[in-house]
């Protein structure tokens, strides 16, 4: 039997000495600490109010987006935006004390926010676990891919080269529109400098296949909570929430929902590529690992969005034509789910304007409220680029480039499934050959690994999943 927690109290209590006073000794140092606390909690308060995006420095304002995304989620957000002003104002005066007290005001306030009636968001059914899905979708037919074969091999390096090559391509322009973006660089049909070692947006998949290799297929939301505790020392916006969240016991769905503004953005979206590659052929399989993953930080469109991305692969896998990917991954989101007139309006647009900047302009005016980090502009910036792009891959970069938002999270996802369908010899080198071998991640382990490596264990894992 375990020992009591008031047992150990016991013990450190009987055992503690007092040490000898020693009067040369700076004891005021040691009462630093707590001012240190006290600037590091302000610090952190002004980086959420501001802070620039490492790798294209756009600029992000937490605090106002979670105002935003509160509006987004059916809410009334006015007692919350009065106090916008004084933040910003209390941020350009690194005022600590105005900053705590405003930003506890503008929490308490989301809080308390009472329902919108009249915002199209509850008009839509509410999506919570893979059940809630699965009452809804008729997925299409699995269709047999051999894992055993060198053709896995080769697509799981095509696809995990893709997603490199999206990621440090979108790393450079993330956060920007399409006008800005080519007021600055013109058409960005390349990297516009030499990539990164240093790869923050596979560290959620790296945790995960870590998970995977140990379970397969019986992988839990709550094995995946226990790997990013395990392998990932912090987070950003849906994903620093979860973080702490579990910290304090909290487990998935939960960790997911409770004070996670974010649970509607892209980060799930960005992180499932790869669960279709865990399931070639199979896009129920698929979006069962996604879903299972995504409410860990994310929930109803965001976890829908890591749903489209899995299923968006796996098919990749087997099929010989883009739009018939998209037309069936399309078909396979709930419909009754707001997500759902996301990606149709964005794949009905594909269908009738002549050009990708056309259809693109529409979803930039419909989705003009929404924060650029929002899974909804990006899913349908993922559907125009890759309908537009016809199955060539200079032609996708070059579009999923110029739409800016999310770059990074939108291309990686984007080129990874153009690659399982198309095979890396379509690529030139000018594309894989900056990347070099080696990822440098910024995880507790797996802090260096080459690209051969992630790729063997990911084919390893599915080998060893379906034995």
């Amino acid at each position: 039997m375990a020992k009591k927690a008031w047992e150990y109290e016991r013990k450190w209590i009987l055992e503690a000495i007092p040490p000898e006073v020693d009067e040369s000794s700076d004891n005021e140092k040691e009462w630093m600490v707590y001012l240190d606390n006290a600037n590091a909690s302000d610090c952190q308060l002004f980086t959420d109010w501001y802070s620039e995006v490492p790798g294209s420095k756009a600029p992000c304002h937490l605090i106002v987006a979670a105002i935003e995304c509160m509006r987004e989620k059916g809410y009334l957000v006015a007692e919350a935006e009065k106090w916008i002003e004084p933040g910003l104002k209390a941020v350009q005066e690194k005022n600590g004390s105005d900053i705590q007290v405003i930003t506890a005001k503008i929490y308490r306030a989301l809080q308390e926010a009472k329902k919108n009636e009249n915002s199209p968001y509850w008009n839509h059914r509410i999506y919570r676990s893979f059940l809630d899905v699965k009452k809804d979708v008729s997925f299409v037919e699995p269709i047999y891919f051999d894992v055993h074969s060198k053709q896995f091999q080769e697509k799981v390096y095509a696809g995990w080269m893709g997603q490199l090559i999206g990621g440090c391509l979108g790393t450079q322009i993330e956060g920007y529109t399409t006008d800005n973006i080519r007021k600055r660089f013109g058409e960005v049909r390349g990297y516009l400098r030499k990539p990164e070692t240093y790869n923050d947006d596979i560290t959620y998949e790296l945790a995960y296949l870590d998970g995977f290799s140990e379970k397969g297929y019986n992988i839990t939301s709550l094995d995946v909570a226990d790997k990013w505790l395990e392998f990932i020392a912090d987070g950003y916006s849906a994903e620093k929430v979860a973080l702490e969240n579990l910290r304090h016991g909290l487990v998935p769905p939960m960790s997911g929902q409770i004070n996670n503004y974010f649970s509607d953005w892209i980060g799930a979206q960005m992180r499932t590529p790869m669960h279709g590659m865990l399931a070639p052929g199979n896009p129920e399989l698929a979006a069962r690992l996604a879903v299972d993953d995504s409410v860990v930080s994310h929930s109803n469109s965001g976890m829908l969005g890591g749903m489209f991305n899995a299923m968006l692969v796996s098919l990749s896998f087997v099929e010989k034509s883009m739009k018939s990917v998209l037309q069936k991954t399309v078909d396979m989101i709930p419909h009754e789910s707001e997500y759902y007139t996301v990606v149709k309006y964005a794949f009905e647009l594909c269908k009738t304007e002549k050009e990708w900047e056309e259809a693109w302009k529409k979803v930039e005016e419909k989705y003009k409220e929404y924060n650029w980090i929002h899974a909804y502009p990006n899913v349908a910036a993922e559907i125009i680029a890759l309908w537009y792009g016809n199955d060539e891959f200079e032609k996708t970069c070059h579009i999923i480039a110029m739409e800016g938002q999310d770059v990074d999270c939108t291309a990686a996802p984007v080129l990874n499934a153009l690659l399982c369908m198309i095979g890396l010899e379509t690529v030139g080198e000018h594309w894989i050959k900056p990347i070099g071998k080696n990822i440098a991640t910024l995880m507790r382990r797996m802090r260096n690994l080459t690209i051969d490596e992630l790729c063997e264990k990911t084919v390893n894992a599915v080998r060893k999943a379906t034995a």
